[in-house]
């Protein structure tokens, strides 16, 4: 949109500079304006092919090439240099580029109705007919155009975070309204349970795994007297100093095992939420380090 806007408020711009809005005449044609014009005749017949074949994409795309064409034109053209030496070629240079914006106003119809509307009321353009695309008498000569604005509103980049930041908020809170927990394991006996030695444990240092993108390391008092080294897959979720100092939930008997050549001695318990996000479990109150839970 940027090439499409970029372009109507060139050849807008500079007709109000020089003109004080009004279309002025078309002059002698030269080489320069006669390729322009031959580059944009076809527009309808490109336009209609790629909709009858609903290759809307295409369509927009052929559509855009008018304000393509223009940019090139106008830059070709310098009107502003040439407004010094010669004001007649400079009426010749606008008008062809008013009749480009006067096509765009209807080759993009189908697909911004609003914003077309929109130029059509900056140009002035009261009828238009999609049979016209392509024509190069769309503004008459002497015609008044409207006071130039800006045809699309530029959109800063902290109001696009902002909707973005709305659609993942409304996004988790349809998943949230939906969710289903999972099913209920297998049964399994008491005694099963019960070899389980879940304990609080207060975390004295945590900090993140060299070389590794999921792993934390933390150093847990257990009440033994003795620090315990555990690891934990969960760097995706917590920067370590949101987890230093707090009391946590975990398993005393697994069997250590090594990890990026660091032995684990227990497992953190951390619950799952509907979103994929962890939750690492910890107590209502202060409980001592290495109490039983069960």
């Amino acid at each position: 949109m940027a090439i499409y806007g970029n372009f109507v408020n060139r050849a807008l711009q500079l007709t109000k500079k020089y003109w004080d809005g009004v279309v002025p005449a078309c002059g002698e044609l030269q080489e320069t304006d006669r390729q322009a014009i031959q580059e944009f005749k076809d527009v309808k017949t490109k336009v209609e092919a790629y909709l009858d074949a609903f290759k809307f994409r295409e369509a927009q795309k052929e559509a855009m090439n008018l304000a393509r064409i223009g940019n090139k034109y106008i830059t070709e053209c310098e009107p502003w240099k040439v407004w010094k030496t010669d004001p007649k070629r400079v009426e010749t240079i606008l008008y062809i580029s008013l009749q480009l914006v006067a096509n765009l106003s209807i080759a993009f119809e189908p697909f911004l109705p609003f914003s077309s509307r929109k130029l059509r009321e900056l140009i002035n353009m009261t009828d238009y007919d999609w049979s016209e695309l392509g024509s190069t008498d769309l503004l008459a000569a002497g015609k008044q155009l409207a006071e130039p604005e800006l045809l699309f509103e530029k959109i800063e980049d902290g109001a696009i975070e902002a909707q973005l930041q709305k659609l993942a908020d409304t996004k988790k809170e349809n998943e949230a309204s939906g969710y289903k927990a999972e099913p209920v394991k297998a049964e399994i006996p008491f005694d099963d349970f019960e070899k389980l030695d879940i304990r609080v444990g207060h975390i004295v240092r945590c900090e993140k795994v060299k070389k590794s993108k999921k792993l934390l390391q933390f150093t847990i008092d257990d009440g033994s007297g003795k620090e315990r080294t555990i690891l934990s897959g969960i760097a995706a979720y917590y920067e370590p100093e949101q987890l230093t100092g707090k009391d946590v939930l975990f398993v005393a008997n697994f069997a250590p095992r090594k990890m990026m050549g660091i032995e684990s001695q227990g497992m953190i318990l951390s619950a799952v939420n509907f979103d994929g996000s962890l939750s690492v479990t910890t107590t209502l109150g202060e409980v001592k380090p290495g109490s039983q839970v069960g």
